[in-house]
């Protein structure tokens, strides 16, 4: 029987100490607290009184007598699939442009990131004031030529489409950033074979750049999908989920049972659909992935 060496036990010890961090972090932090959720779901907890464990009634009152949930989610999902596409083809052909060689390049795309360092309450407190419906920037500009602004933060039909704009124009710097990375990745040799070819510009973008950056458009897709699921500080300040409810979204929803009606247990189970919404959305697209992700070999 061959014993092993005190250099392969001390090895294997500094393997663990060294993997510990992570393993503990995802217990701790993950793992327990995704448990602990799926519990609380099940139960009827509140700030005062004792916890009672109910079943799948909080999910049943989600699905059949919660008009409010279905609105949040129908909001969210629409919200998503508007901003996703916009902010990706904005932050796309961004990229595009400043890729090129041209003077004051620089501080374009320093104007361009600004808003992502910018914290998100102060970014959302500006414009608030910025859309005020009388003493805003916006709608006293519009009035010295004549025109009468609308309530942008308080019109059923006009608040949605403000709050989408406004989240594209604070988040689409990191999206062209990263897509700059992509397009710098890309060799020069296809461009050249494409000039030599006589390919027009538009079909060299569709036919090399675009299939050549779909690694990194897929990622980036992934990320704006979470992201945008998950919005919460830009909503909650420059509507609070209003008026009547027009952008009331799932987080805010979330946020609203817990810590202003202290309803625990039930804001437990909206996360938890929440959690398999996105991890649907994710799958789908990873699925997807082989159809439209260019792998070169």
């Amino acid at each position: 029987m061959i014993k092993k060496s005190r250099l392969n036990t001390s090895e294997k010890w500094y393997a663990y100490a060294m993997i510990s961090p992570v393993v503990l972090g995802f217990l701790g932090l993950l793992s327990f607290p995704m448990a602990y959720q799926f519990y609380l779901s099940m139960t009827d907890t509140q700030l005062f009184g004792a916890t009672s464990f109910i079943g799948l009634d909080n999910y049943k009152t989600l699905f059949f007598d919660d008009p409010v949930f279905l609105t949040s989610m129908r909001n969210s999902i629409y919200f998503t699939v508007v901003l996703v596409p916009l902010n990706i083809t904005t932050a796309t052909l961004l990229a595009v442009l400043i890729n090129r060689k041209m003077p004051g390049i620089g501080i374009f795309r320093t104007l361009i990131f600004m808003p992502v360092v910018t914290p998100v309450v102060v970014w959302a407190i500006v414009w608030r004031f910025m859309l005020a419906t009388d003493v805003g920037i916006i709608n006293s500009f519009l009035t010295y030529f004549g025109v009468e602004g609308p309530a942008w933060l308080f019109h059923m039909r006009l608040t949605m489409p403000v709050m989408i704009l406004n989240t594209v124009m604070k988040g689409v710097g990191l999206n062209m950033v990263i897509v700059l990375s992509g397009l710098k990745s890309i060799p020069d040799v296809y461009y050249e074979a494409a000039r030599i070819d006589g390919s027009p510009a538009v079909k060299t973008f569709f036919r090399i750049t675009i299939p050549l950056l779909s690694p990194t458009l897929f990622m980036v897709v992934i990320m704006t999908v979470i992201g945008a699921l998950k919005i919460f500080a830009n909503v909650y300040m420059l509507t609070g989920g209003g008026p009547a409810r027009s952008t009331q979204l799932i987080m805010l929803y979330i946020y609203f049972k817990a810590f202003k009606e202290y309803q625990y247990g039930y804001a437990a189970a909206i996360g938890v659909i929440f959690f398999l919404m996105i991890l649907c959305f994710t799958l789908i697209q990873w699925k997807l992935r082989r159809r439209f992700v260019y792998a070169e070999d």
